[in-house]
């Protein structure tokens, strides 16, 4: 299932590495609500370089994955980002579909159909 979140960028973190190899980047999305909420999600491995782009105030399309484990008998979950679409810029124009050709109907126009 893939799940969506929209917003404008609050906060982006510097990237976080271990000695194992593993990355991670977080960042922090206010929704676009009544009463917005400010939402943590996380970039891990190749998908830290996807906060590249981004500044704090960019308005953002976020798809994730929700992702939970059990440690020493306590529940975590954390938000995975893996695309990031910014939302405010420029909107790209759509160019025209091609027109239909014009053309005259060829034959007999005697084959009307009865109904």
């Amino acid at each position: 299932m893939e799940l969506k979140l929209n917003g404008k960028v609050k906060l982006i973190s510097d990237l976080q590495s271990w000695d194992s190899g593993f990355t991670k980047r977080e960042f922090v999305i206010t929704t676009n609500e009544q009463y917005p909420q400010d939402i943590k999600l996380e970039c891990i491995k190749d998908k830290t370089s996807l906060l590249d782009g981004l500044s704090e105030g960019d308005d953002v399309e976020v798809s994730f994955n929700v992702r939970g484990n059990e440690y020493n008998g306590k529940y975590y979950v954390n938000l995975q980002a893996w695309r990031l679409n910014k939302s405010g810029g420029a909107v790209p124009t759509s160019e025209e579909p091609p027109s239909e050709p014009d053309f005259e109907p060829v034959g007999d126009d005697d084959d009307d159909l009865p109904f």
